[in-house]
């Protein structure tokens, strides 16, 4: 796999474009303002975030001719977001536990309804301009919120850097002892329009955490060798999406968490995503210990049936701790203390690869 990150030779598309970041509005959300915020380098990329869930709208990226195309699935409207919340928004503070349960310091603790995912909140926001604009939200999770214990501050940063990388920095403070698993659910297709079947995805797992009919797992570590889970090579998503395999069937495509190889903790490569037709390229890295790989299986509606985002036109690569982990001794712990707060980068790495294959 080591390799396989080294073997390509990527340039950025140098076009002329003023680095920095502006705000314009987008709506009102629960008599709260919305605001949309772009992020521009001097290579001409954009990214669209909101402060509403922290939502990455679009990412405009070149191809190798330099055409331009928006590689993450959004919509234009918030209201369009009313059916489709979690698309391109920050996950937290914790989603699938078994039984929507878990147990910490000898206490039993049930998910509810009295509180907002983040994906449902709105941030505060501030604007960094400059040669790799920042945009940095942030949210106070009161204690008990959904069923969870300790007031938690969260920010996310996300910067625009001056190489294409779109950098998001996850930092989470604790007034007691509590979980939390905070990821970005983005849905990629780096030809921009159709679906990814034909794109190459390359994971650096060797191993997956299987989970039940809900998706969560039980504590399982299991080899992709000779699966179709193994991605350790430039694979086509669409080579073995049909094959008989009871996870496959289960969820109609992927949708399971891969152990990242590599030390937890420490920035590694996590996935590949490149389309050979037009040479966008999209690496992730991160610090976190896996990436949940989401084939965008449901049919399509509403907002998302009018926008075109058929069945399999993107993927998600949710790099996060492993669902369930509270429940499971043997999986990285995702307990935060008020002595050891959360932290975890992830990157989104825009690349175009010049070759024509």
């Amino acid at each position: 796999m080591k390799g396989l990150y080294v073997a390509t030779v990527f340039v950025f598309l140098a076009l002329p474009a003023q680095a920095g970041i502006t705000a314009s509005p987008w709506g009102i959300h629960n008599g709260q303002e919305i605001r949309l915020y772009t992020l521009t380098n001097k290579s001409g990329i954009t990214a669209r975030i909101a402060n509403y869930g922290g939502i990455i709208v679009s990412i405009m990226a070149p191809d190798r001719d330099g055409k331009i195309a928006d590689v993450v699935q959004g919509f234009d409207r918030l209201a369009d977001y009313d059916g489709d919340a979690r698309r391109g928004a920050v996950i937290g503070r914790y989603s699938n536990l078994k039984n929507d349960s878990y147990q910490l310091d000898g206490m039993t603790y049930h998910v509810t309804h009295d509180g907002k995912p983040y994906n449902e909140r709105v941030w505060t926001a501030e604007m960094r301009d400059g040669a790799e604009p920042q945009l940095v939200l942030e949210l106070v999770d009161p204690d008990g919120s959904m069923g969870f214990p300790g007031n938690v501050r969260v920010t996310v940063t996300y910067t625009l850097t001056s190489d294409s990388i779109l950098r998001l920095d996850y930092r989470a403070s604790t007034d007691k002892d509590t979980v939390i698993n905070l990821t970005n659910h983005s849905y990629f297709n780096m030809a921009g329009a159709g679906t990814v079947l034909d794109q190459l995805l390359t994971l650096n797992a060797d191993a997956i955490t299987p989970g039940d009919e809900h998706g969560r797992p039980g504590g399982e570590l299991r080899p992709v060798a000779g699966t179709p889970f193994d991605y350790r090579k430039p694979t086509a998503i669409g080579r073995q999406i049909d094959v008989p395999d009871a996870l496959l069937q289960r969820s109609r495509g992927y949708d399971v968490n891969f152990v990242i190889n590599g030390k937890p903790g420490t920035l590694r490569p996590a996935a590949r995503l490149e389309d050979l037709t037009s040479g966008r390229v999209l690496e992730v890295w991160t610090t976190q210990p896996g990436l949940q790989l989401y084939s965008s299986n449901a049919d399509a509606r509403g907002a998302a049936a009018a926008k075109g985002y058929v069945q399999h036109s993107a993927v998600a690569l949710e790099a996060e701790h492993a669902p369930n982990a509270p429940n499971i001794p043997s999986f990285i712990s995702p307990v935060i203390t008020p002595a050891k707060p959360f932290h975890e980068i992830t990157e989104f790495r825009i690349l175009v690869d010049r070759k024509r294959h």
